[in-house]
């Protein structure tokens, strides 16, 4: 028999330590497969009939996006995150700005119901589907200022630091704090990138409040976090430090990560719309003065 090779920390490395240091927790992980596989399998069926909406990225766009979840849920992320708030909040901000949008972005709601079985579509989800009450439902998510509400007070929610000390001591509610930043996530970014076959009523131009101040909250998170100026959160002061960083420090670098690609995350797409509508506003005027030029040439 081949034995294991047990890593002794004492004279590894602590980097290396680090790294190597990952905890596959068996049914999330099982999860996560189990749903690449249902979207791979409906991505595959509805290319065929409807290959220009499904080029390959968005596949790889959704397994990327699992990728991500499993890094969140089984990386130094996460078994690091009870040691190191900057850890702690890498991993929030990939269960939050990372993966929910990869996700979004494959277009998820056509491919995961092709990819399961027709004998569980058509008698268990079919019914349910067809429920007025539940459509509702689903579209009162996607409502801007409840997609922002959700989204936002989740975020503030637990980062109070009652809620973030009580999450940190029960692993249950450490879980339901990480599904809480994803779902909420999930639903903030889906009337951004507004995927197939759902369509934003509105005008895009609500988007950029929409962005901006989600901005500012996180801001306000993050600058808390920077210049308090003391620890946030007891349970990092009372821990060994890793990699001899003072908990002010790792606090002030988490506050400082959190600010600057949190921001990111929503000022790329606030360019990105604002070129759109500019764009698209430039095409309509266009449009509207060849209309009359030869509404005007059409009089003579």
């Amino acid at each position: 028999m081949i034995d294991l090779i047990q890593i002794d920390p004492i004279q590894t490395d602590p980097v290396q330590a680090a790294i190597l240091n990952w905890d596959f927790p068996p049914i999330v992980c099982t999860a996560l497969a189990l749903t690449a596989i249902i979207y791979t399998r409906g991505w595959m069926r509805i290319r065929k009939t409807r290959p220009r909406l499904f080029p390959p990225w968005r596949l790889w766009c959704f397994l990327a996006g699992i990728a991500f979840l499993v890094i969140g849920v089984a990386s130094p992320l996460d078994t690091l995150g009870d040691q190191l708030l900057f850890m702690h909040m890498a991993q929030h901000y990939v269960f939050m700005s990372v993966a929910p949008p990869l996700i979004v972005l494959a277009a998820p709601t056509v491919p995961m119901l092709r990819g399961l079985p027709r004998w569980f579509v058509r008698p268990v989800l079919g019914p349910l589907l067809r429920q007025r009450w539940l459509r509702g439902f689903f579209h009162g998510l996607m409502n801007l200022r409840v997609a922002w509400l959700l989204m936002n007070v989740s975020y503030m929610a637990w980062h109070i630091p009652a809620a973030y000390e009580f999450a940190l001591s029960s692993e249950n509610w450490h879980n339901c704090e990480h599904a809480c930043f994803f779902f909420t996530s999930l639903i903030f970014w889906w009337p951004i990138i507004e995927p197939w076959p759902s369509r934003f009523r509105s005008s895009r131009w609500l988007l950029l409040p929409y962005l901006l101040t989600a901005d500012i909250v996180n801001t306000i998170v993050s600058a808390s976090l920077v210049f308090s100026g003391r620890v946030i959160y007891p349970s990092y002061a009372a821990q060994p430090r890793a990699f001899g960083i003072s908990a002010l420090s790792d606090q002030a670098a988490a506050g400082a990560f959190m600010w600057v690609l949190g921001s990111t995350v929503f000022l790329v797409p606030v360019f990105i719309i604002t070129l759109e509508q500019l764009s698209n506003r430039g095409r309509f005027s266009r449009g509207a003065r060849a209309a009359r030029a030869l509404g005007s040439h059409s009089t003579y």
